[in-house]
């Protein structure tokens, strides 16, 4: 078993690959320090596990996972238990409290070889549900990682089977789908206004009918999207619940 070690301490590195130099049929590839040097080992190495800490500088374990399009097994390593149920929601093979033994991390790696799953089987979907809106976004351009603060995008539009996010004139593409950035962003700040569109509503000027029942919303920078009779719905629906109770005829 290919093993990459991801931890921001290099003693706590350091032990587990003693550990690991015991453990017949495992070889540890590489290491990484935090979370960006992590994506660039785990797509340049492609481990078969991977030891994650959660706490990290630049990106923590959870979003790691997220990031990543091939997915090899995960252990979490970390010092603080509250984030065990996570662990365990995005698909995580264990979760190690530190400070763990050998016996304990051996145990670790035969659950791995266990449930030894193909390659980019899915590890993340489950713990979208459970998370906090998202405040950042996180983009892969090309070695780089790009991280973009989710309340400045305008709005995204499916393209395919891929998200296409307009940041001012900018655009990043994800492999993602509208009904799961539905579940990620924060729904206060992004609609669905179309099959095709998700609006930062802080962008919208105003809704102009085009048509018998068709209307297109226009954004601050002259942008007019499509918006469908569902989305005009969600759009009055948001409206009438940021006005006050008092004020509501």
């Amino acid at each position: 078993m290919r093993i990459l070690l991801v931890d921001d301490e290099a003693p706590a590195r350091a032990l587990v690959r003693e550990y690991l130099a015991g453990m017949a049929g495992c070889e540890v590839v590489g290491e990484a320090a935090d979370g960006f040097a992590a994506l660039e080992a785990i797509t340049r190495l492609d481990p078969d596990l991977v030891l994650l800490d959660v706490q990290m500088p630049g990106l923590d374990g959870f979003e790691v996972v997220e990031m990543l399009e091939r997915e090899p097994a995960i252990v979490f390593a970390t010092a603080y238990d509250e984030h065990a149920l996570k662990a365990f929601e995005v698909g995580a093979v264990d979760y190690l409290l530190k400070p763990f033994d050998e016996a304990r991390l051996a145990r670790a790696i035969d659950r791995a070889l266990d449930r030894a799953r193909p390659a980019g089987a899915p590890l993340a979907a489950a713990a979208r549900r459970l998370r906090r809106p998202l405040e950042r976004l996180l983009f892969r351009d090309g070695a780089r990682v790009l991280v973009v603060p989710a309340a400045a995008v305008d709005y995204v539009e499916a393209r395919g089977d891929y998200a296409a996010f307009r940041v001012g004139t900018a655009t990043h593409a994800k492999q993602q789908s509208l009904s799961e950035l539905e579940e990620l962003l924060d729904p206060r700040r992004f609609l669905r206004i179309h099959r095709s569109y998700l609006l930062n509503v802080g962008r919208l000027v105003r809704l102009e009918l085009y048509a018998k029942d068709s209307r297109v919303a226009l954004l601050k920078d002259g942008t007019k999207l499509p918006v469908s009779r569902a989305g005009y719905a969600r759009l009055r629906e948001l409206a009438s619940a940021m006005i006050p109770a008092s004020d509501r005829p």
